[in-house]
């Protein structure tokens, strides 16, 4: 059994791996940001905001803010002039790798891209 474990909110009264795993990673942006951590390894805001395509500064600050509320990454002040964050996944984060990776794996097998990206 994993001590660290992190426990969380669950609706209804019997708990469910799934509603708790997705309501960690389940809003739009978390797994792609996951992702594109993963694949990069740490990132700064500016970095970050060109490897998720489509994602306001808005969205990607309130983001990632609720991925460091629950511990999914870390935000590391690299220097103070000029002001530079650098963003990386926990040890907690990291151990998402394999359900990311099933997600990308399904997607490449049972999606179609956009006709504009089979050309």
């Amino acid at each position: 059994m994993n001590d660290n474990r992190k426990e969380v909110w669950c609706a209804g009264e019997e708990w469910c791996p799934i509603t708790t795993t997705s309501s960690l990673i389940g809003k739009k942006w978390h797994p792609v940001i996951i992702h594109r951590l993963l694949e990069n390894g740490p990132l700064g805001f500016n970095a970050l905001k060109e490897e998720v395509d489509g994602i306001s500064s808005k969205v990607l600050s309130d983001t990632l803010d609720d991925l460091e509320g629950n511990d999914l990454i870390d935000r590391e002040i690299v220097s103070e002039k000029p002001f530079r964050v650098e963003y990386s996944l926990t040890e907690f984060g990291q151990s998402l790798e394999p359900v990311i990776y099933s997600m990308r794996d399904w997607g490449l097998e049972y999606l179609k891209p956009p006709e504009e990206m089979r050309d």
